[in-house]
C-alpha cells in the first residue's frame, strides 16, 4: 500500500513537471509568434498571392480552384490557401487571417518536437528541444510568413512523430497510420510531405544489420500491414486529388485541364529534376543556409557530432534513424538544381530533437558560451554602428535611404543597443544566454517598430496614393507584368492579360485595352513603355516600388497603331471588395 502511494505521488509529481514546462514552452512560443499579428499587410514574394487567393475564394464562393484576380493559379495544391480563407471567413481581416496558419502550425510542430522528445528520453529533453526551436531563426521566421513552409513542417514533422512513436516506443499501428495519413496532406499541401517515409530506409537497415534494442518489430507484421499505410496515405491525397481530377473532367473547360496538367507535373516532377529558377550548386545548404539560418544549431555541430557518433556506435536508433533521415532529405533537396533556403526547415525540428539530449552537456563548455556571446556582441555592435553612421549622413548608408526611402537607423540602434544590454548582464556567467535574449528582443521589435517601418516599402499602397490624386474612382485599370500585391492592394476595378504571358504581348493585348473606353489606365514598368505602342513622354510616374519605376498610362499615351499580339490573350477581371 506504502509502495503505491509513493509510486502514485511520484507518477503525479512528474506529470506536474510535465506540465509546467509545457506551459513555460507554451507561452514563450505564443508571445514570440503571435506578436505583431494583424499588424501589417502581406508581403512579397508569395504572402500576398495566397492571400489575394484566398480572398477571392471567400468573395466568389469557388474555393475548389485557385485563382488570382480570375486567372487559376496551378504553382500550389489549395489547402494553404483554404486555411487563409477559412479565417478570412471567420474574422473578416485579412490581416490576421493569413498569419494565422503558419503560427498555429508552428504552434503544433513545437508540441510535437516537445512530446517525441519527452517519450524518447525525458520531459526536460523534451523541452530544450522545443526551446531550440523557438529560438532557431530560420523557424521563427517562416512561423512569421505567409508562405506554405510552415504548414508542410508541421504535416512533416507528425508524419516524423508518429513513425517515431510506431517504431521506437510501442509497435502500435495506428502511429504508423497516422503518420501516412499526414504524409498525404503533406503531399498536397505542397508536393514534399512524403519526406517521412525516408525514415523507413535506415529502420530497415537496422533490423537487418544489428540488434539494437531501441528498434522495435511491430507484433503480427505483415506485408498487407505496411502495405496499408501506402493505401492510408493515398487516401489522405484523394481527399482533393480525386475531386479536382473529377471536376476537371466534367467541365470539359481547357483552362481547368490546363491547371489539372501543370499541377500534376511542371509543378512536381519537371520543378524538382529540371527547375528553371532558384538554380544553386549542389553545396548550397551546406554553405549558404544551415551556417545562418540554423543559428544557435550550427554552432553547436563541432560538439554534437562527437555526441552522435557515440550514438550511432551504440546503436541508440533514437539518434540513429533521426539523423539518418535528415542526411536523405538534404541530400535529396540537394539533388535538385532549384533550391531555396525554405526548402529544408521540414529538418530542423528534428535536428533540434536529435541535439537536445546534449545540449545542456556542451552548453557547461567555456568555448561554446563564449562564441554564442561574441556572435550576439558582434551583431549588437555591428548595427548600433551602422545606425550611428546612418544617422551622421555617412555616404555608404545613403543608398538604403535612397532606395527604399527610409531611415531605419532607431530600428537599427535599438536592437543593437538591447543586444549589447543583453550581452552586458550575461557576460560573467552563462554567456550563451545572450542569444535566446537577443533573438528575443529581435523578433519583439522587428514586429513592432520594423513593421511600421517596412509597411510602405513591402506594399505598393504608396503608388495607388498617388494614383487616386488623378485618377477617378470608377475607373479601370490594366496590369502588365504584375505582381499580386497590385491586385490585393487595388481600389480600382482589375484586368489583367495572363501572368505568364509574355510581356511584348502584354503591351499589345494592353493597347487594344485601353484604346476602347476613356476611363481606363495601365500601370505597368516604365521600362516596358517602349516600341510602337505607347509615348515615353506621355507617361505618370508613380514612384519606385520593389525597385521598379511604375507609370500610368492613359488613352493619351497610345501612339497611332500598335502590332497585334501574336496568339488570342485571355482578359482577367477582377472587382474588389472592401
Amino acid at each position: 500500500m506504502i509502495t503505491h502511494l509513493i509510486q502514485f505521488h511520484l507518477s503525479s509529481q512528474k506529470h506536474a513537471r510535465e506540465l509546467q514546462l509545457l506551459g513555460v514552452l507554451l507561452l514563450m512560443s505564443i508571445i514570440l509568434i503571435f506578436i505583431g499579428l494583424g499588424f501589417r499587410d502581406p508581403w512579397p514574394a508569395d504572402e500576398p498571392r495566397f492571400a489575394q487567393i484566398a480572398k477571392e475564394m471567400v468573395e466568389t464562393g469557388q474555393w475548389f480552384f485557385p485563382a488570382r484576380a480570375g486567372e487559376y493559379y496551378p504553382d500550389k495544391p489549395p489547402v494553404f490557401m483554404w486555411s487563409i480563407a477559412l479565417f478570412y471567413a471567420l474574422f473578416g481581416s485579412l490581416n490576421i487571417a493569413f498569419l494565422l496558419p503558419s503560427a498555429l502550425c508552428s504552434l503544433l510542430t513545437i508540441y510535437l518536437v516537445f512530446d517525441i522528445g519527452r517519450k524518447l528520453w525525458n520531459p526536460e529533453t523534451g523541452f530544450i528541444a522545443g526551446l531550440l526551436l523557438v529560438f532557431s531563426f530560420q523557424f521563427m521566421l517562416q512561423a512569421k510568413s505567409a508562405q506554405i513552409d510552415a504548414m508542410v513542417c508541421a504535416w512533416i514533422t507528425l508524419g516524423c512523430y508518429g513513425l517515431l512513436r510506431f517504431l521506437l516506443l510501442d509497435a502500435k499501428w495506428r502511429w504508423f497510420y497516422l503518420a501516412c495519413f499526414f504524409m498525404g496532406i503533406g503531399v498536397i499541401t505542397k508536393g514534399v510531405g512524403f519526406l517521412p517515409v525516408l525514415m523507413l530506409i535506415p529502420y530497415f537497415v537496422m533490423r537487418s544489420t544489428c540488434h539494437s534494442r531501441s528498434i522495435l518489430k511491430p507484433n503480427k507484421e505483415s506485408i498487407v500491414k505496411w502495405l496499408l499505410g501506402l493505401v492510408v496515405m493515398l487516401c489522405a491525397i484523394g481527399l482533393w486529388f480525386v475531386p479536382m481530377l473529377s471536376l476537371v473532367e466534367l467541365s470539359q473547360n481547357p483552362l481547368l485541364e490546363q491547371y489539372r496538367d501543370n499541377i500534376l507535373f511542371k509543378q512536381t516532377v519537371t520543378r524538382y529534376a529540371d527547375s528553371w529558377h532558384h538554380i544553386k550548386p549542389f553545396w548550397y545548404y551546406f554553405v549558404s543556409v544551415i551556417p545562418i539560418f540554423w543559428l544557435p544549431l550550427s554552432i553547436l555541430l563541432p560538439w554534437l557530432i562527437p555526441n552522435w557518433i557515440n550514438a550511432i556506435k551504440k546503436q541508440d536508433a533514437r539518434i540513429l534513424l533521426p539523423l539518418t533521415w535528415i542526411v536523405l532529405v538534404l541530400v535529396f533537396f540537394s539533388i535538385s538544381p532549384g533550391k531555396r533556403g525554405v526548402y529544408v526547415l521540414p529538418v530542423l525540428p528534428i535536428f533540434a530533437l536529435i541535439s537536445a539530449p546534449y545540449v545542456r552537456q556542451i552548453l557547461q563548455r567555456r568555448a561554446v558560451n563564449w562564441i554564442l556571446w561574441v556572435l550576439v556582441t558582434c551583431i549588437s555592435l555591428g548595427l548600433l554602428t551602422f545606425a550611428l553612421a546612418g544617422l551622421s549622413n555617412a555616404s555608404f548608408t545613403q543608398k538604403l535611404v535612397s532606395k527604399y526611402n527610409i531611415s531605419p537607423w532607431y530600428f537599427f540602434m535599438t536592437i543593437g543597443l538591447a543586444g549589447l544590454v543583453g550581452a552586458l548582464i550575461t557576460v560573467k556567467q552563462q554567456q550563451w544566454r545572450s542569444w535566446p535574449l537577443f533573438i528575443s528582443v529581435l523578433w519583439i521589435i522587428y514586429c513592432t517598430m520594423g513593421y511600421g517601418l517596412l509597411e510602405m516599402v513591402k506594399t505598393p499602397k504608396k503608388i495607388f496614393q498617388q494614383m487616386q490624386h488623378t485618377v477617378p474612382q470608377n475607373a479601370e485599370i490594366g496590369l502588365v507584368d504584375f505582381a499580386e500585391q497590385f491586385i490585393l492592394f487595388s481600389p480600382y476595378p482589375i484586368t489583367h492579360f495572363g501572368y505568364h504571358t509574355d510581356n511584348a504581348e502584354q503591351v499589345k493585348a494592353a493597347f487594344q485595352w485601353i484604346g476602347k473606353r476613356k476611363d481606363r489606365f495601365i500601370l505597368l514598368s516604365f521600362e516596358l513603355v517602349e516600341g510602337l505602342c505607347f509615348d515615353k513622354n506621355k507617361v505618370m510616374h508613380l514612384g519606385v516600388v520593389h525597385r521598379t519605376d511604375w507609370v500610368l498610362l492613359n488613352i493619351a499615351s497610345r501612339k497611332i497603331e500598335c502590332p497585334e499580339a501574336t496568339n488570342s490573350i485571355t482578359e482577367y477581371h477582377y472587382i474588389p471588395k472592401p
